[in-house]
């Protein structure tokens, strides 16, 4: 018996750069399982839509649209899932994040751009007006808590507070001992750069905009790492597993 169809479903983005790296993520997922059957789609900007990908699936056919996005959210929540409502024998998993080893990999990442000790981090998502979605990347910062002792607070793109730019403010004021330093600030001396962590798959719109935020340093993205092709395949097998165990 074929294994199910894997739809690995990404945002989309108009950056060339961007979506060559979403491809090789695709294909990395397709390389770490020979004969899979794993097919493209996207929520926004990009073709193919997720909803004409599923509807042209073949009959009788499983298949699972695997997120390829860092948390819950509008997208997840209303695009996917009403795509998957829409044709029989078609799961959802979970996004990729949050999950430890992205956190790990963001740790790597700050390492690469020569963070220190001393230096505050905001953690730049893109942000969604689903509050599930905060509370995903605020459970992320917790991961990359434990494994750093920098001041670290979430900062968005859009559509969720503080944005970006107003958690850069945030930090330099607490830096200058401002009105935002003691104890919100967790009584810790700065002493170094505000740097933001990009908590982005790829390159795009929303990476291009940490650039003009007005921190000393902006990390890369998180692709490309075999990682994310590894979680993204987790994610397809626990939604297999879970459907298994539904009664009937």
């Amino acid at each position: 018996m074929n294994s199910p169809i894997l739809i690995a479903c990404a945002h989309g983005t108009s950056s060339p750069h961007g979506a060559a790296e979403v491809n090789a993520l695709r294909d990395g997922i397709a390389g770490l399982r020979p004969g899979l059957d794993v097919r493209e789609a996207y929520v926004d900007v990009q073709d193919p839509d997720l909803p004409a990908v599923v509807a042209g699936l073949p009959a009788g056919e499983r298949a699972v649209v695997v997120p390829l996005l860092l948390s819950v959210g509008y997208h997840v929540k209303v695009d996917i899932a009403r795509a998957v409502k829409s044709r029989p024998d078609t799961l959802a998993a979970a996004p990729l994040g949050p999950d430890p080893r992205l956190a790990a990999l963001l740790d790597q990442r700050l390492r690469e751009a020569g963070v220190t000790d001393n230096d505050a981090v905001v953690l730049a998502a893109a942000g969604s007006s689903d509050p599930s979605a905060s509370k995903n990347v605020e459970e992320l910062a917790d991961q990359l808590r434990a494994l750093r002792s920098n001041r670290i607070v979430a900062g968005y793109g859009a559509s969720a507070k503080p944005s970006v730019p107003e958690a850069v403010a945030m930090l330099r004021e607490e830096e200058a001992g401002g009105a935002g330093a003691g104890e919100s600030a967790g009584a810790v001396d700065l002493g170094g750069r505000v740097v933001i962590a990009s908590y982005l798959l790829a390159p795009g719109f929303f990476h291009d905009q940490l650039a003009k935020a007005g921190a000393d340093l902006v990390t890369a993205p998180l692709l490309p790492s075999p990682v994310l092709a590894e979680i993204a395949l987790e994610r397809y097998d626990a939604a297999l597993v879970a459907a298994s165990q539904l009664p009937g």
